[in-house]
């Protein structure tokens, strides 16, 4: 492909990529925050323990976590038509990229806060915090760089996850590969949007290791 046509394909791609990820990304983090707060809120040892509700969300977690995301894609098809009224393009593309990550991010979050030092917690209940303040201003607070460096591999997987979504014509960068480099058999398309996913990948990853390595020192 004349290299004029290619920049101009490779740039609305782009583009297309970055909006779904950025939104999936935003919503998948508020999902995944409130279910991964909640699964340890009403853990055995949590502030509000609730063996049903924590054994149906983990139940739930589980199943979204073990889907692979191609067949994902697909099941969630009437789910996306009655959230978006269709199922085909980018914005339609972003209802399953959020409910693929949004179990994803929670199991990190769940991790991340149940890492947070007991003493600490303990201490802030001696001095009559609440429970809201301790969730706000203890486990979340303490857990940041955990969450943050959970929160770049949730956006690094929703980078790979959005060129899958080419397959049911998603837009993006994995469209533009699969309409152009293998339907087509234009090789230099393929090589440029390989190109560009990589390098849309590391940008995310230097991002987040910068701010969790900034986090960890304070």
């Amino acid at each position: 492909m004349i290299a004029d046509d290619l920049v101009p394909l490779l740039t609305q791609g782009l583009r297309e990529t970055a909006y779904m990820v950025a939104v999936a990304a935003l919503l998948s983090a508020l999902g995944g925050l409130l279910v991964g707060v909640l699964l340890v809120l009403t853990g055995r040892d949590g502030l509000l323990p609730a063996r049903p509700v924590n054994a149906l969300l983990g139940l739930v977690v589980n199943v979204g976590r073990s889907l692979p995301f191609i067949i994902l894609l697909v099941a969630i098809i009437p789910v996306t038509r009655a959230v978006v009224g269709t199922t085909i393009g980018t914005t339609a593309a972003i209802v399953p990229l959020t409910v693929s990550a949004i179990p994803f991010y929670a199991r990190i979050v769940e991790t991340a806060l149940r890492e947070v030092d007991r003493d600490v917690i303990a201490a802030a209940r001696a001095m009559g915090a609440n429970r809201r303040q301790i969730v706000g201003k203890v486990l979340l607070r303490e857990a940041r760089p955990g969450l943050v460096a959970g929160f770049t591999l949730t956006v690094v997987a929703l980078i790979g996850y959005s060129a899958m979504a080419g397959v049911i014509g998603g837009g993006g960068l994995g469209d533009l590969a699969l309409r152009y480099g293998y339907q087509r058999f234009e090789n230099d398309v393929m090589i440029a949007t390989v190109v560009l996913l990589v390098a849309f990948v590391q940008l995310v990853q230097v991002v987040g290791d910068v701010i969790t390595r900034r986090l960890s020192h304070r």
